[in-house]
């Protein structure tokens, strides 16, 4: 497989690797990124050497969010709506087990990422943040408010503020800190204990992780993405975001 926005490793321990590889741009998550990404993820869901997915980003980012870029041009709105809910989508309906190794920024969509896998390794640099409500972007809640909790999740949904690594660990984001840049390297440690088990069972047990909550993935996605998108974000877009 060959891209353009991300990286992509296959090791012979079943953990597959993606890397989200725009260093210049801080890793921003742009439309032909977010088109790969589900590529790939759709591809890998049904490898069988592919038993555990790791996303991380190039050059001790995680992810600075989305490129605003993508925002500027009306005519790709429709583009930039259906890859951004698809991609979503993929990302947490994806088969097997996701470890998120986070260094350096997380922010707005890119925490929104890192949300959306099963596990979150981060550095001691790592930070993270929704500033996009700032300017008009409501944040994803429902995926933070299942890890964190309404009261938290609310809070930085509504402030934009940013956390560190050690208030993100203290908070449940997280579930280790590591120094450095030893963030994938503990995630392959995790992904390999994790992989000891058979993949039947483990794809088993990702399949229920979300079946017993009363609103689900999907019904909260369509209202905090999908018609935000549609009915708060793309006008503001169309408006240059003016206030």
């Amino acid at each position: 497989m060959e891209f353009q926005e991300i990286a992509v490793d296959i090791r012979t321990d079943g953990i597959a690797i993606m890397t989200l590889n725009r260093p210049k741009k801080k890793n921003a998550i742009n439309i032909r990124m977010r088109h790969e990404i589900s590529e790939c993820l759709n591809i890998w869901k049904d490898r069988d050497d592919v038993g555990l997915v790791i996303i991380t980003g190039a050059e001790a980012t995680f992810s600075a969010g989305f490129d605003l870029k993508d925002f500027e041009n009306p005519d790709q709105f429709d583009e930039l709506l259906e890859s951004s809910s698809r991609y979503h989508r993929d990302v947490w309906h994806f088969p097997k087990p996701v470890i998120a190794a986070i260094d350096g920024p997380a922010m707005g969509g890119g925490f929104d990422l890192a949300t959306l896998c099963d596990i979150r390794i981060c550095s001691d640099s790592a930070v993270f943040g929704h500033p996009e409500v700032k300017f008009g972007a409501p944040p994803i809640y429902t995926p933070l408010r299942w890890i964190v909790g309404d009261g938290m999740a609310r809070d930085l949904c509504l402030t934009g503020r940013r956390i560190d690594a050690q208030v993100a660990f203290r908070i449940g984001l997280v579930s280790e800190v590591v120094e450095g840049d030893k963030a994938l390297t503990r995630a392959i440690e995790i992904g390999s204990s994790i992989l000891e088990a058979p993949r039947d069972t483990l794809q088993y047990a990702k399949s229920f992780f979300t079946g017993h909550i009363k609103m689900g993935f999907d019904e909260s996605f369509d209202v905090e993405h999908d018609r935000a998108f549609q009915e708060v974000l793309l006008p503001k877009a169309r408006k240059g975001f003016k206030k």
